[in-house]
Formats: structure tokens, C-alpha cells, sequence
């Protein structure tokens, strides 16, 4: 006897040689695209989560906004009668208080998402927060942004070297120093120039963003102010931030010497400026772009006790500010703001790497 085949409808088809999607093919063709559309859908997820916990650590601390701005309206427009029921209620609902604290989330991220919206300024009302924030932002970005880029410019290169003339003097000198000063906080470094240049030479000013005597504006006087004014908190941050950056540079320079491609290139009798700025260098700034992508993702939190200090009006002294007067639509701006620019730092690090480096593939 013989075996006869099963009817051709009885026969089941895999389900992995099932046509895929065009969508699925287009995904398989193209990894990096794959990997990039996943990568923002867990940032989205990550965002929506931090903000989310932000809300809610704000919102459930003791305190009533409400009552903190009866009394400044009290206080500065001899306002002695006792509010009315109906003008707290009217309060609680421009400030997003009224309704249980669900409802007041469902009402904070339609208005975030849909337009942008914190709702008024306790400490500046009725402005609101967003327009406080933004007054405040180009001030921290001026100083924290330029100091940053600064210090990791002088740290990578003084650090490079270092590392490559390790063994020498200056090298050494440089090591020590780095040592000693990279966890000194900002505020003492700005302490100590205050007292130097400020009171004993009189030769730099001590507080604020400007001369209060200039008109704001694009002009060579108020540029020039600007830059006098913000010398000493910028020269603290810059310190600092640098010997910081040496350390590390330094760390990661010293290991990559000992390599058998930098050995061929020496043999090869190219000039050592050109085997640290080609070979070894290149190896090393890597992990240091990380690093300083995540730190300029913090600079929106603002240097507090820096920006409090020389009395500069940027996001630190504004968040001091409502944290005083108990602002919560300006605390939790400020916040979102930072959990925003590190969130979308690291996202940005993530697409960039595999551009600037051959050997990181994400998507495999």
C-alpha cells in the first residue's frame, strides 16, 4: 500500500512564512529607523512618567498656595477683609486646585500637552508660569550653558595632554590640582572670588546680571555690561567644572597609550601631536560627549546657591523664589523643564552615538 498525500487545503501554512507587513518589511530593511522609533517611544513613556511623579510629589506637599496669596494680597494692597468663599474658589480653579487630586492631574497634562499652559505664577500674578520660566531661562543658558561648554573644552584638552605627557611636570601639577579642587562646591570658589576681585580690588562687580543704570537691549553697552556682571559666577562654574572634566580625560586617556595602533602609527614616524589628536583622542572624547550631553541636560535646574549669591536672575533664584512663596505652578515648571532637557539629552546621545562612532549599533 501506498501513502497518499493530504488534500492541499490540509496543509498549514508557518506562521513565520507568512507575508509580513509592508510596514514590517520596511522596519526589517531599515534597522536604524527601527531603533530610533523605539528609542522615542520609551522616551515619550519615560517623560510622561517623570512628569507624572513630579505632579504628584508637588501636589501632595504640605502648604496652601491659596492662603499664601491672600496674605501677599494682604500685604501689599491693604487688603484687610477677610476673602470671600467665592474669590478663594475662583482662585482654586485658576490655579488648578479645586477637584480631587486625579482630576487636578487630568487638568495639568491637558493643558501641558494641549497648549502649553502651567497655569498662573504665585509669585508673579497673574503672569503665568510658562512666561516667568522663559524670562528666567536665557540668564541660566547664558551663564550655566557657556560655562559648561567651556569647562568640558578646557577639561578635554588640558586633560588630553596629561594624560599624554604623563610622567611630566605639568602633567603632574595639573593631576594634583585636579585632584584637590574637582569637589570643591561652586558657591565656596564663588565665595573666595568675590572677596578677591569684587571687595578687595574692586575690580569686578559682586551681584546682579547688569548695570541697573543701561536700558536692556542689543547694544554694545548693555552686551558689555552683561559680560562684566557675569564674569565671576561663570568664572566659579568654569574652575570647577574643568578640573572635573581633566580628571576623567586623564582616565581614560592614560589606558588607550599602551595600544598596539597608536604603537603602529609611532612606528610609522607620524608627529606624537598628530597620534593624539587622530588616534587616541578620538577614543576618548566618546564617553566624555556622553557625559557632556547629560550634564548640559541639567543646566535648566540652574546653579541655586551660585545664582542666589551674585543675585542673578536666572531659574535657580526663581525656583528659590516659589519654593518660598509655596508656587507650585512655577516649581513644577521648573522641574519639567529639567526632567524635559535631560530626558531629550540622553535621547539625542542615543541617536548621535552610532553616527559618530562605526562600532555602536543599537539595533542588532
Amino acid at each position: 500500500m501506498t501513502a497518499t498525500a493530504p488534500p492541499a487545503e490540509a496543509v498549514q501554512t508557518p506562521a513565520e512564512t507568512a507575508p509580513r507587513s509592508a510596514w514590517r518589511s520596511w522596519l526589517a530593511r531599515h534597522p536604524l529607523a527601527a531603533y530610533a522609533l523605539r528609542r522615542f517611544g520609551l522616551y515619550l513613556v519615560e517623560l510622561w512618567g517623570a512628569l507624572t511623579i513630579a505632579f504628584f510629589f508637588f501636589r501632595l506637599m504640605p502648604g496652601d498656595p491659596i492662603q499664601t496669596l491672600i496674605q501677599t494680597l494682604q500685604q501689599n494692597y491693604v487688603y484687610n477683609q477677610q476673602a470671600s468663599t467665592e474669590i478663594i474658589a475662583r482662585y482654586r480653579a485658576e490655579f488648578g486646585l479645586d477637584g480631587n487630586i486625579f482630576a487636578q492631574y487630568l487638568k495639568y497634562m491637558e493643558n501641558l500637552v494641549l497648549h502649553g499652559d502651567l497655569g498662573p505664577s504665585l509669585i508673579s500674578y497673574p503672569t503665568p508660569a510658562q512666561d516667568v520660566i522663559l524670562r528666567s531661562l536665557p540668564w541660566t543658558i547664558g551663564l550655566l550653558g557657556v560655562s559648561a561648554v567651556l569647562a568640558w573644552i578646557f577639561g578635554i584638552i588640558i586633560g588630553a595632554i596629561a594624560g599624554w605627557r604623563r610622567g611630566k611636570i605639568g602633567s603632574a601639577i595639573a593631576t594634583n590640582l585636579s585632584i584637590a579642587l574637582s569637589h570643591v562646591p561652586f558657591f565656596f570658589v564663588a565665595l573666595i572670588l568675590v572677596y578677591v576681585f569684587a571687595y578687595s580690588l574692586g575690580m569686578l562687580p559682586a551681584r546682579s546680571a547688569y548695570d541697573s543704570r543701561i536700558s536692556p537691549g542689543l547694544s554694545l553697552d548693555f552686551i558689555g555690561s552683561v559680560l562684566k556682571y557675569g564674569l565671576l559666577p561663570a568664572l566659579s562654574i568654569v574652575l570647577i567644572g574643568t578640573f572635573g572634566w581633566i580628571l576623567s580625560t586623564r582616565m581614560l586617556m592614560v589606558p588607550v597609550l599602551g595600544e598596539d595602533y597608536l604603537v603602529y602609527a609611532e612606528a610609522k614616524g607620524l608627529k606624537p601631536w598628530r597620534i593624539l589628536t587622530r588616534y587616541a583622542l578620538r577614543n576618548c572624547y566618546l564617553p566624555q560627549v556622553t557625559a557632556f550631553g547629560i550634564s548640559l541636560g541639567f543646566i535648566f535646574n540652574g546653579n541655586v546657591l551660585v545664582e542666589q549669591l551674585f543675585n542673578y536672575p536666572g531659574l535657580g533664584t526663581t525656583l528659590v523664589t516659589a519654593i518660598q512663596q509655596l508656587d507650585f505652578n512655577t516649581i513644577i515648571g521648573v522641574t519639567d523643564m529639567a526632567i524635559f532637557s535631560v530626558l531629550t539629552a540622553v535621547l539625542l546621545l542615543d541617536l548621535l552615538l552610532p553616527l559618530l562612532d562605526p562600532r555602536v549599533k543599537y539595533w542588532k
